[in-house]
């Protein structure tokens, strides 16, 4: 396995083709040269591989997920090896691995000399000499593939991983020498020893490690010399600033500051993790509340519901409802969370008389509401039948009080990127728990309002949500014994004009 039996990693690629049909090799610049360089071509004087445990990391749209993949393309065409060029992409999400897949394809597809070498089927790309495939698998499905053996492992986006349940069957065989596992992501929002990718950033700060290669690109700490000392933190974090075509630029990167919540903007954009200075909540505590994949909990005879509701008079905020019960462990469950369905701005009355009608699929006829306009929401949700309840509490006090409840594992949050986000977003600015300037906070009130509502409501152990948690991404796609015998002429949430009674 000495370098001059290998191609470079550079004369493969000036083969190919990106995209758009011009050479490849243009479109990677200096510092990413360096980078694949370094990892798939650096040797020990006995010949051995130099690096067989790589990190890189730096903002959106800095092409570290396209380099993982190039690299694993380079790995399954160009290396010889004697173990076979078995490769695997792992993906965390079902987008990630998709995405993914449709980008190796795409590069095949405008290459000849790929085509010739590879078959792409469904879900795999297999040399047509038989001598390996290039697989995407889901993190979910990582316990499968224990002892397997690969040449090339990408792992996408490790930073959501708090522990190493799911990359920890797959490791390097100790009879591979050529053997090399690629970790590419942004920064965590959870630094503290055990989890994966903050160890990987100790180790990688204190070079203790001859065969771990790190490359880390952040508005707070950069590995490379040559953009460590520029002074602003976003070109720090986005080495490929201001290549034509990219997009990326300053302009670009302002635009998001404006548009992304604080602490994702720091995420994506700086490459920073943890959270803003004096979060409110414990990212790990919201983190371990989220039931994830479960979007929505359909309404179930024998569960009693509440409900709890931030409004908005239509110009700038959006008007939310939560829907939730408690289950037998007296635990506070959200069960759905909408908005009024539009953007801003919007008719409020419309959004009362959606919300009324949502709340009457979970039988619920009574609401908790903040006290912005005083009566003239609960005026206006009596005309449809539903009682309301200024609370008494200020916005400040319901996340007070919701704090114990979630920090004990009293309560059971939605997959909803927007009340995720708005959580972990709250801070202490001053004595009071608020959002920062120009976000938002609506999702996150109406759920802690909910909560706090949701004190003694009592169930029918016999009858649980269906399927204990069961995921369902909309509202066709509910199934119980439901009469649905009469018509529904407007609730944008159902479909098939019917309306479900009970």
């Amino acid at each position: 396995m000495k370098p001059q039996k290998q191609i470079p990693p550079m004369k493969f690629f000036e083969l190919l083709l990106w995209l758009d049909g011009t050479p490849l090799v243009n479109h990677i610049e200096p510092y990413r040269r360096e980078i694949l360089n370094a990892v798939l071509y650096s040797f020990d004087p006995d010949g051995r591989l130099t690096y067989n445990n790589v990190l890189t990391g730096r903002g959106k749209k800095n092409w570290k997920t396209a380099d993982m993949l190039l690299a694993a393309l380079y790995r399954l065409v160009a290396w010889k090896t004697v173990g076979g060029n078995d490769v695997y992409i792992v993906a965390f999400d079902l987008e990630q691995a998709s995405e993914a897949l449709d980008l190796l394809k795409k590069i095949i597809r405008i290459n000849p000399v790929l085509r010739k070498a590879l078959k792409v089927t469904q879900d795999a790309i297999v040399r047509r000499d038989g001598g390996g495939s290039l697989k995407i698998i889901s993190g979910q499905d990582i316990y499968g593939q224990h002892g397997k053996t690969f040449l090339f492992l990408g792992v996408n986006e490790v930073h959501a991983q708090r522990d190493y349940a799911l990359i920890e069957g797959l490791q390097l065989d100790p009879t591979r020498p050529d053997a090399v596992i690629w970790f590419e992501s942004y920064d965590t929002l959870f630094r503290k020893p055990g989890v994966p990718i903050y160890d990987m950033m100790v180790r990688g700060k204190a070079g203790t490690d001859p065969r771990f290669f790190f490359s880390w690109y952040a508005g707070d700490f950069c590995s490379d010399p040559s953009f460590a000392n520029i002074p602003q933190p976003e070109r720090r974090a986005n080495p490929s600033m201001g290549v034509p075509g990219s997009g990326l630029d300053m302009q670009y990167i302002e635009q998001q500051r404006q548009r992304l919540p604080n602490h994702l903007f720091r995420r994506l954009h700086l490459n920073q993790g943890g959270q803003p200075t004096g979060s409110a909540f414990a990212a790990e505590k919201i983190a371990d509340a989220i039931a994830r994949g479960v979007k929505v909990r359909p309404p179930v005879l024998g569960i009693n519901y509440s409900a709890g509701a931030d409004m908005s008079d239509g110009s700038i905020d959006d008007g939310v409802l939560a829907l939730g019960h408690q289950d037998e462990d007296k635990r506070s469950v959200v069960d759905l969370v909408i908005d009024q369905g539009c953007g801003v701005p919007f008719n409020p009355l419309k959004t009362v008389k959606l919300f009324a009608a949502t709340m009457k699929e979970y039988r619920v006829s009574a609401v908790t509401l903040d006290r912005f306009a005083l009566n003239t929401f609960a005026s206006a949700f009596s005309q449809h039948g539903i009682s309301a309840t200024l609370s008494e509490l200020t916005t400040h006090q319901t996340y007070e009080a919701f704090g114990p409840k979630l920090n004990s594992g009293r309560v059971v949050l939605l997959d909803n990127d927007k009340l995720e986000n708005q959580f972990l977003g709250l801070v202490f600015r001053g004595a009071h728990i608020d959002h920062m300037p120009q976000e938002h906070d609506d999702y996150s009130a109406a759920v802690a309002r909910l909560v706090n509502a949701m004190g003694g409501v009592e169930i029918d152990l016999s009858l649980l949500y269906l399927g204990g948690r069961r995921t369902v991404d909309a509202v066709k796609d509910w199934t119980s014994q439901r009469d649905a015998s009469q018509p529904d002429d407007d609730h944008p949430l159902l479909s098939g004009g019917r309306r479900f009674y009970w």
